[in-house]
């Protein structure tokens, strides 16, 4: 028994490390070049040489996405082509020494900014300096050109073929990932605010606080690679949808880091005036320490909720956040009270105290799950009305076929209900 659980845990494990998206996106890369090679071999008018051209510009062509693909496959067509038609013109002038590779250089730089190449005005030069090091006849270099051709079209064609994986899934982990974290961070701040801080100690939770920063950034590299991903897919449904929502999370996390590093500052400097005491009496301190408890509990929920795309998960997830978001707000104003009787009794550092009360409020107010759902609603409303403003036509002849489909739709219903 122990044997056959053991061999399908092991089957489920390889299964598993064959969809992971990085597993599919080596296997995708290495088939598109591979076929590219071979239409390569058959078509290019140059058989002296092995016709690498064409699996090396499939391989850049098969981005992780297809919108990527799509939006990168002509500028490096276009760098290829262009440092090629450099590298004929010189190499019907001059050979390859220093000096001619220092122009085809300057030259080609000059190219790629006048076909405006982008961030592909490199690969122009690139291209050029391969190509005059290669050949010095223009035969056998426009057979560089029909490979690069060749590699580009194979790469679009594989990609609209067989789309690119989905990076939802790695970008929801990064989201968590960066929630925990945050998590981790305010449960250290609520045990120090109940006891004794020392400066340098709430010295170090600002650090850490400021060190979310350089997180965020990473979570925004893999977010942008799951929108690239949803968009153009014929794979995902209501893609705009899981783009907003994955963005919009994002960003409330990022405004929650910014509000704890404020947090994290106030401590600081109540530690500074007020060291060697507590920040906070016994009772103040504890209330503190359990409101940024659930506070923490509550950044988890929103980051599952996010990332959540299942209807019935996504729903309970949400009355979680309620539940801790109330409990919290409860929390809350206990704490208002008590600080609001210690600035009665001493006022020192009060400004502190409040800004204390302040910035907890602030996270509270931005996991609200009815701000959350309007700022979801403005947000698809932009990006329609974005949409329509950039491409009208389109999108009016979308609203016509919608609108056919639903008319047949409802032809269908009353004929079956008839």
């Amino acid at each position: 028994m122990r044997d056959v659980r053991e061999r399908a845990a092991s089957a489920l494990r390889r299964v598993k490390w064959l969809r992971d998206p990085m597993v599919v996106q080596a296997l995708r890369s290495a088939t598109a070049a591979s076929i590219a090679y071979v239409i390569a071999v058959r078509l290019t008018p140059d058989k002296s040489a092995a016709p690498l051209t064409a699996p090396l510009t499939a391989l850049l062509v098969v981005q992780v996405t297809l919108y990527a693909t799509l939006k990168m496959s002509f500028r490096r067509v276009n760098a290829v082509v262009a440092g090629v038609l450099v590298a004929i013109a010189f190499s019907q002038l001059v050979g390859l020494s220093w000096w001619s590779l220092a122009l085809v250089i300057v030259a080609a730089l000059g190219v790629g900014h006048l076909v405006r190449a982008h961030e592909f005005v490199a690969e122009v030069a690139i291209s050029a300096m391969l190509v005059l090091g290669v050949t010095s006849h223009g035969s056998l270099a426009w057979a560089r050109v029909v490979e690069t051709l060749i590699g580009a079209i194979v790469g679009l064609a594989f990609n609209l073929v067989l789309a690119p994986p989905v990076w939802v899934e790695q970008a929801g982990e990064s989201i968590e990932g960066l929630a925990r974290r945050m998590r981790q961070l305010m449960l250290r701040m609520g045990e120090e605010a109940s006891g004794s801080t020392a400066f340098l100690q709430a010295a170090a939770r600002l650090h850490e606080a400021r060190r979310l920063d350089h997180e965020i950034g990473e979570v925004d590299e893999d977010l942008r690679q799951a929108e690239d991903s949803l968009r153009l897919n014929p794979r995902v449904r209501e893609g705009l949808l899981h783009r907003v929502v994955l963005r919009s999370g994002l960003d409330t996390l990022e405004i929650c880091t910014v509000v704890m590093r404020v947090l994290a500052r106030t401590f600081t400097d109540l530690a500074k005036e007020r060291e060697p005491d507590p920040l906070f009496p016994p009772e103040t301190g504890a209330t503190i320490e359990q409101l940024l408890s659930e506070i923490a509990d509550a950044v988890v929920s929103f980051a599952v909720l996010v990332t959540t795309s299942v209807s019935d998960d996504a729903e309970s997830a949400e009355e979680r956040l309620s539940a801790q978001l109330r409990q919290a707000a409860v929390t809350r104003d206990r704490l208002a009270g008590l600080l609001l009787e210690e600035v009665r009794r001493d006022q020192r550092q009060w400004q502190l105290q409040g800004a204390v009360l302040t910035e907890v409020n602030r996270i509270i107010d931005e996991m609200d799950t009815e701000h959350r759902s309007r700022r979801l609603l403005e947000e698809l409303d932009r990006h329609t009305r974005e949409q329509r403003e950039r491409r009208p036509r389109l999108t009016l002849l979308r609203d016509r076929v919608r609108s056919r489909l639903r008319k047949r739709k409802r032809g269908a219903a009353a004929r079956r209900s008839s």
